[in-house]
């Protein structure tokens, strides 16, 4: 057999970078001086990409960008990092300066674009960004708010909809140099759905651009109250995300689903929603049968009713869990009723708050946990106005939670909350002295799981106008071996 060369240490942090498609590593230097293997170390991303959508169609909306790396204090590396439309040659809209230190750019109307951008050195670990747009009145009223997130080649969307008086958008955004193939698929309670005759495939989206479907359009003839989109890449990579707009209720964004999983937590669902609706599909051949708890201040219960779900493989199931809140914050559980069979499955809640003329929706998708560290932009100092949800569903967990300073200033502020197993706390925390916005970042200090989720409520005119955005492992460092001259105890 022929022997293979030692990998260098480069060459292997150059494949683990091609394999997270978003971030390359920075490698560490140094090792044992006895030329043995010594373990793996945890070592910085040295690069981050983000992808944010277009904010809005509307010529009064007021969007505001937010960029944050929480990363290390001012002095220590050198870094850089910007967000610019997504078009060739465009000019930045963001360029975070150092770490800690939130910015923020505001634009107005229907040309606020999509924004795609990267963060190196010291500001590539933990990069996080933000779009929050209002539009006081018209059909797409309301506050849409969405994490910029990496780029992808897969994406599931449960809780979209093709029917009368609702427009659901899937925005594509492509940051690469060269165009990628985006093929979106629809599953309605039956199956999936057929579109007209190559609708849905072999979307272009040419390179440093972005494209919207209408998913309406796919299916001029069939509505689907409740579906679950998927959107998948034949070629390249984008950025995908869906803004849901629908008569007299709102408008917000629906995030993608966090990858399918056999149990899922969809964290910081508002005490006072008037209408909670669970969208749930199963990508594989097994059916799933489902535990529903919702984890409260006080413990989990079984929603009266509502305890078990059985969702058949390949179509998209719907359950109605009213006002499943009643008055206190919390955060609803998915389990298998059977932990031997576990079938993979992803998730949504459309969340209503109010009622007749004064409703406003948005949507909360299962989400992955918080692990070593999470961040959210664009927390407002507003009395009342952020709240963060933390849930631990299965076992005790202790978590800090920091607030950056603001835009224009202030001093950070820390906390450390305990998480009971099984339940949701909540918390409003907001920089001293602060002023604009700032970033919230929890970090698990022990225990877990722990999920996390931020509320931002906007009042218009008696409307509790508001947005959930959940926050996910920021993967800020990954994973690499420490070698001594070279990695050929890699080879066989």
């Amino acid at each position: 057999m022929k022997q293979r060369a030692p990998l260098t240490l480069a060459a292997v942090a150059a494949a683990l970078a091609a394999l997270t498609g978003a971030a390359a590593l920075t490698a560490p230097t140094g090792g044992p001086s006895d030329g043995k293997a010594a373990t793996s170390a945890r070592m910085p991303v040295e690069r981050s990409l983000l992808v944010c959508p277009g904010p809005s169609s509307s010529d009064i909306a007021e969007t505001t960008y937010t960029s944050f790396t929480p990363g290390a204090p001012a002095g220590e590396g050198k870094g850089a990092a910007r967000l610019l439309g997504a078009t060739k040659d465009a000019k930045p809209v963001l360029e975070p300066k150092e770490p800690g230190k939130p910015v923020g750019a505001t634009a107005n109307g229907a040309d606020a674009p999509a924004l795609t951008g990267s963060a190196d050195g010291v500001l590539a670990p933990g990069w996080t960004a933000q779009l929050t747009t209002k539009v006081a009145v018209g059909r797409a009223r309301g506050v849409l708010g969405v994490g910029c997130t990496a780029p992808g080649t897969d994406f599931w969307f449960p809780g979209v909809s093709t029917a009368k008086g609702r427009e659901d958008h899937v925005h594509l955004t492509n940051p690469d140099d060269a165009a990628a193939v985006v093929d979106i698929t629809l599953f309605g309670p039956d199956g999936m759905a057929k579109p007209e005759a190559g609708t849905g495939e072999n979307i272009r989206v040419d390179a440093k651009s972005t494209k919207t479907v209408l998913l309406s359009s796919l299916l001029p003839a069939t509505q689907l109250a409740d579906a679950t989109a998927h959107v998948t890449t034949r070629a390249g990579r984008v950025g995908a995300s869906v803004q849901v707009g629908e008569e007299n209720v709102g408008a917000d964004w629906l995030p993608a689903s966090t990858d399918p999983a056999g149990s899922l937590v969809l964290p910081g669902i508002p005490a006072d929603a008037t209408s909670v609706r669970l969208v749930a599909f199963v990508p594989g051949e097994e059916d799933a049968d489902l535990k529903l708890r919702l984890a409260g201040p006080g413990g989990a219960i079984s929603p009266a009713g509502s305890e078990q779900l059985h969702v058949k493989a390949g179509m998209t199931a719907v359950m109605d869990l009213k006002d499943l809140t009643r008055g206190e914050p919390g955060s609803l559980v998915l389990t298998p009723k059977d932990p031997k069979k576990a079938a993979p499955l992803v998730a949504a809640v459309r969340v209503v708050r109010g009622s007749g003329v004064k409703q406003e929706l948005g949507f909360i998708p299962a989400t992955r946990p918080v692990g070593t560290r999470a961040t959210v932009a664009d927390n407002r100092p507003e009395q009342n106005t952020t709240l963060l949800s933390l849930t631990a569903p299965s076992a005790d967990a202790k978590v800090k939670v920091t607030a950056s300073p603001g835009t224009g200033g202030g001093e950070p502020a820390s906390q450390e909350v305990t998480v009971k197993a099984g339940t949701t706390q909540t918390l409003a925390l907001a920089p001293a002295g602060g002023k604009g916005s700032y970033a919230l970042t929890v970090e698990t200090v022990s225990g877990g799981p722990v999920h996390a989720a931020r509320t931002l409520s906007l009042t218009e005119d008696g409307i509790a106008m508001f947005t959930v955005q959940g926050l996910s492992d920021d993967h800020s460092t990954v994973s690499v071996p420490r070698a001594a001259q070279d990695l050929s105890v890699l080879t066989r």
